[in-house]
């Protein structure tokens, strides 16, 4: 095991202790677990690449700790009230929509490559930024409005479904041209 699995795989046993202080109100303590995280998954990427490290494992635990990370943090979050409901909802059924066409194309054996979209980027930023705000917000109440909490929520909502619908595109665009190919053997 190398260091950035070694990291990638801290982040997966923090996201059991991220949880515990959050039900516990140790809002603080959460803060501080969950920045940590996002530490190591900073620094899984920059040492795989310095290092020369990337490995085949590597590749599959970083994006699972990634999601382990997010999805909890969001479900947890809605089950408090931290945030609401309809935003989990939002986000959790992107990531199923994604995984549900990356099992249809790989039982079709449609050969495809997964690359991040750059709006897919810029989602999971506000993904983390709405958990750190909320967080932010519970631990230290008189720092921020609820407005521009609300209008978080909004914002990442609204980048959650762009993405969604990127990759729904892209998946009908492989298979359409996986089709024309089959029809035109």
């Amino acid at each position: 095991m190398n260091i950035p699995n070694f990291l990638s795989l801290t982040r997966i046993i923090l996201v059991p202790v991220f949880v515990i202080f959050l039900i516990q109100d140790e809002y603080y303590n959460a803060l501080i677990v969950f920045v940590i995280a996002g530490l190591t998954d900073v620094l899984d990427g920059a040492m795989a690449r310095l290092l020369n490290a990337q490995t085949i494992l590597g590749a599959y635990l970083d994006p699972i700790a990634d999601k382990l990370l997010l999805s909890t943090s969001f479900v947890t979050f809605a089950i408090l009230g931290i945030i609401p409901s309809w935003l989990t909802v939002i986000v959790i059924s992107r990531d199923f929509i994604i995984l549900l066409g990356i099992a249809i194309l790989s039982l079709m054996s449609v050969p495809f490559e997964i690359k991040p979209a750059v709006i897919s980027k810029a989602t999971t930023a506000l993904q983390l930024g709405t958990i750190f705000f909320a967080l932010l917000h519970k631990s230290i109440t008189h720092g921020l409005s609820n407005n521009w909490i609300l209008a978080l929520f909004w914002l990442t909502a609204l980048f959650t479904v762009a993405s969604g619908l990127v990759y729904i595109n892209r998946g009908i665009k492989i298979i359409n041209i996986t089709n024309t190919k089959e029809i035109g053997k």
